[in-house]
């Protein structure tokens, strides 16, 4: 093989990675905005479904650690600027990063499936939202709002662990060609 179809083969792999991972942002902020539409209103601020972790939980499983840190980063960022605002990226990137290491220390471990490490992630981005709010604001007293956070980051978590599941598993009997380069396994 010369050096010139070497190079085209990783530039195939290279392009085939971008257009998956852009797909996948599109879906997580596609999913974002419909969160943002739904008429919910709980008595607690800032429960939310987080129906854009399903991108980020696919990656991680899919394609990996490094390429589904890109996404959520990416995802909190861009979301913010067209559905939020600064404080809402703060308080995302926040829980986003903290339920993030949580997820790979889940998944790492062996133990636990795709719904256990969405739990984990669901509970862990709430305490990491709540912690930066009370530094915000200066005040404790918003652990206040905790335990129904924490019962919310359950409920949505596991939810969305068992949609990823159930992707996961429809997605699994497809061989790609992306999937032979070996990029996303």
């Amino acid at each position: 093989m010369t050096e010139k179809e070497k190079k085209d083969i990783r530039t195939q792999g290279s392009a085939a990675r971008a257009a998956y991972l852009g797909m996948m942002l599109a879906f997580a902020l596609i999913l974002g905005y419909a969160e943002s539409l739904l008429p919910l209103s709980f008595a607690i601020p800032g429960i939310k479904l987080g129906l854009p972790n399903l991108a980020v939980l696919l990656v991680l499983y899919r394609s990996g650690t490094k390429n589904a840190f890109i996404i959520a980063v990416l995802r909190i960022a861009l979301s913010g600027f067209l559905f939020g605002s600064l404080y809402s990226i703060l308080y995302s990137l926040a829980g986003g990063l903290v339920s993030f290491l949580m997820m790979i220390c889940m998944k790492k471990t062996g133990r636990f499936g795709i719904s256990g490490v969405s739990l984990a992630g669901g509970v862990t981005h709430n305490i990491g939202q709540l912690a930066v709010a009370a530094f915000v604001v200066e005040t404790g007293g918003l652990f206040y709002y905790l335990p129904p956070l924490l019962v919310a980051g359950v409920v949505t978590g596991l939810l969305n662990g068992i949609v990823a599941g159930q992707i996961q598993r429809r997605l699994a009997g497809r061989s790609t060609d992306d999937d032979r380069m070996g990029f996303m396994l």
